[in-house]
């Protein structure tokens, strides 16, 4: 397959829209008005949406709203973890699709969006068409560990030695908890501090080779502190699920077809998940390329834009 390259994407409306407890977000419409309902989901939690999101889509044929959730990109008040739960981003995305006026649409989800997407569906499976996923990652314990406790730390010894060097003896028998009370510490520096470790490490293991732009991306201030802080807030309440809830609900999706696209080397989010999905979904199809787990690893985008392409026609 040739390579593919982004659409070129430009938004014809934005705006803020106030969900309650005093959160205001921040989305875009992209695309052609009256076209193919979609909305992305971004990562993270606590990424924002992107500019080369929206060139997954074909602006000819999808009308595409992307948004950032809680606390996250443009959205205010900018890292509150008040009021930011799954299942307030779950009502946040059927408010969005009211506010733009239809019925229902595809759900685009990577990585953390994976989660968000499958938790939206489930939840309201009658509002969803399609579901393209990448990089699925569905909050077990197992997973979560792969990450903060044991696995990933295999394959990137020194990139974890960087994560955990900062904690103390007893706060590394749980990361995850050790960096939530920095990340939530009235001293900004601790909070900078930590936020930029955490930032990094998850930078250096969501690419096959190291990135140094990247990693100066994810440990910039503004971006940095919304990501930990919001991700570690998640991952210690273990996503406001219980242990296994996506799979074990996944009948749910009985009549909604779905794409997902796995990096095979993807050290993030490992191919498990995804393939445990598939067993669960009998309406996806599970396509495993030989990439890591961004969505921009040619292999990844290719997969993307043809799974937008196909679900278009």
């Amino acid at each position: 397959m040739s390579a593919r390259s982004l659409y070129r994407v430009e938004p014809y409306a934005c705006g803020m829209l106030a969900v309650g407890q005093g959160h205001e977000l921040y989305w875009e419409r992209c695309g052609t008005p009256g076209g193919k309902p979609a909305v992305f989901l971004h990562g993270g939690p606590g990424s924002g949406s992107s500019i080369e999101s929206r060139g997954l889509f074909d602006p000819d044929r999808y009308d595409l709203l992307l948004f950032d959730q809680r606390g996250a990109g443009r959205s205010t008040p900018h890292a509150n973890l008040v009021a930011n739960t799954t299942w307030d981003l779950v009502e946040d995305i059927e408010r969005l699709r009211r506010h733009a006026g239809v019925e229902e649409w595809l759900v685009f989800g990577g990585s953390w969006g994976s989660t968000l997407a499958l938790a939206y569906a489930e939840a309201h499976p009658a509002r969803v068409t399609e579901l393209v996923l990448r990089g699925v990652f569905t909050g077990r314990q197992a997973e979560l560990d792969w990450i903060y406790r044991g696995g990933a730390d295999r394959l990137f010894p020194e990139a974890w030695r960087n994560f955990i060097e900062i904690l103390t003896p007893e706060e590394r028998a749980d990361p995850c908890a050790g960096y939530y009370g920095r990340l939530t510490a009235a001293d900004q520096t601790i909070q900078l501090a930590a936020a930029r470790r955490w930032s990094e490490w998850e930078a250096r293991i969501v690419q096959l080779e190291p990135d140094a732009a990247l990693v100066e991306s994810y440990t910039e201030e503004e971006f940095a502190v919304a990501l930990a802080r919001i991700e570690a807030h998640y991952m210690v309440n273990r996503l406001w699920l219980t242990e296994g809830q996506l799979l074990r609900e996944a009948g749910r999706l009985c009549e909604i077809s779905g794409i997902v696209v796995q990096g095979r080397y993807d050290a993030c989010t490992p191919p498990r998940t995804a393939y445990d999905l598939c067993q669960v979904w009998p309406r996806a199809r599970l396509e495993i390329v030989t990439a890591g787990h961004r969505f921009d690893e040619p292999p990844i985008l290719n997969a993307l834009i043809s799974a937008t392409d196909e679900f278009a026609e």
